[in-house]
């Protein structure tokens, strides 16, 4: 994924030997731990409804460059996340030539990248398409994106997730503020922002697994502390909101992303929508409310970034669907692979992390700079200027 400042590229196979996440234009100075890092591996690896593959894997970040006694140097960034799992691929897996027969993965399943990616790269072993469509990419995204939150962090910008629905389980939610239903998702086993909830999404989880089946469901992905004026009405490509709904459209099984109000904007009047503007000397420029989602013309406003995304079921079902042999062209049932029931909670995380890639890039674009006092400064002179404007 190519950005407009930062540049962003992830590497390597679901049970390959591990992944890498390379980040270039975090600024110098930043400090950062590899501990920042694995609190966010850590939350994408919890969930309930998750598979087997995360009872093995215990994902740890490795700095390989770029970070130096504690702080970033201004270079390239490179992650390194071992698998766990590769022990049990070696030779299913081997970078050489194997003298081992190795059975074809030739049975697409319906939803996933197996049929289209084999015929678009000519592999008649669809293995050598499905290690690299995985969800298991996301941890490298999650790594990447755990850096860009530092950065934002010390702008006092604040990125959080939770979920709002798994299936069609949607109850209602309690707690207004964003930020207090974040934290209240962090207790939750589903990231729903009320764990007293949890039973019945596990049930539903239960019964689902217990059918063969899989779930999808909807999260929501915020950022509050968000600076009027990132992105710009110019150009399409430099549009703010494009530029997160690609990036959270980008993650594994999203099919739909809505900023603000989204779809439902579409049935209501223009006075019932469009947020209306205030003033006063403590506040400066205000919104009365955030139907748009924190972004107008493309530009930030000022007000919390909301972003809705639809996940659909996974498609690897322990039941499978039809599909057909593609050495044989036969009517079978499609392939199974471990899965998990349900991947929102984790999905969730991942938003976190393109949410922040997007932010952070916007900023940079905006503010410029090489290390992180000269960006400070920069940006608490441009907050002067949105002050007295």
């Amino acid at each position: 994924m190519s950005l407009h400042v930062l540049r962003f590229l992830t590497s390597g196979e679901s049970h390959g030997r591990g992944l890498i996440a390379v980040l270039e234009g975090i600024p110098a100075n930043l400090p950062l731990k590899e501990e920042d890092v694995n609190k966010d591996l850590e939350r994408r690896q919890k969930g309930y409804g998750r598979g087997g593959r995360m009872k093995i894997e215990k994902d740890r970040a490795c700095f390989l460059s770029g970070v130096r006694f504690g702080k970033t140097l201004g270079s390239p960034l490179a992650i390194w996340i071992e698998n766990k799992d590769w022990e049990n691929w070696k030779e299913k897996m081997s970078v050489e030539e194997s003298s081992v027969f190795i059975k074809p993965f030739s049975k697409p399943r319906p939803g996933h990248a197996d049929l289209t990616g084999g015929i678009k790269y000519n592999q008649r072993d669809l293995r050598n398409i499905l290690e690299r469509a995985s969800a298991r990419e996301t941890a490298a995204r999650v790594a990447a994106g755990s850096v860009c939150k530092k950065f934002l962090e010390e702008l006092g910008i604040r990125i959080g997730s939770y979920v709002l629905s798994i299936g069609n389980l949607k109850p209602p939610i309690k707690e207004r503020d964003l930020i207090k239903r974040h934290e209240l998702a962090e207790s939750s086993e589903v990231r729903f922002p009320d764990p007293d909830r949890d039973k019945d999404f596990k049930e539903l989880i239960d019964k689902v697994r217990e059918k063969g089946e899989s779930l999808g469901g909807i999260f929501e992905v915020f950022a509050v502390g968000v600076p009027p004026g990132l992105g710009s009405h110019i150009q399409w490509d430099k549009r703010i909101d494009g530029r997160i709904a690609q990036a959270i459209m980008s993650i594994q099984a999203i099919k739909g992303v809505e900023i603000g109000m989204g779809f439902e904007s579409a049935y209501k009047w223009g006075s019932e929508v469009q947020d209306e503007i205030g003033y006063n000397d403590k506040k400066g420029y205000f919104r009365y409310s955030n139907n748009l989602g924190g972004t107008e013309g493309g530009i930030t406003n000022g007000m919390p970034l909301i972003i809705r995304a639809a996940m659909k079921p996974i498609p690897t079902l322990m039941k499978p669907l039809r599909s057909i042999d593609i050495e044989t062209k036969e009517q079978v049932k499609a392939a199974k692979e471990r899965s998990d029931v349900t991947a929102v909670p984790a999905a969730s995380v991942v938003g976190e992390a393109m949410l922040a890639l997007v932010l952070a890039d916007a900023l940079l674009e905006k503010l410029g700079g090489d290390f992180l006092e000269e960006i400070k400064e920069r940006y608490n002179s441009y907050l002067k200027h949105i002050n007295s404007f």
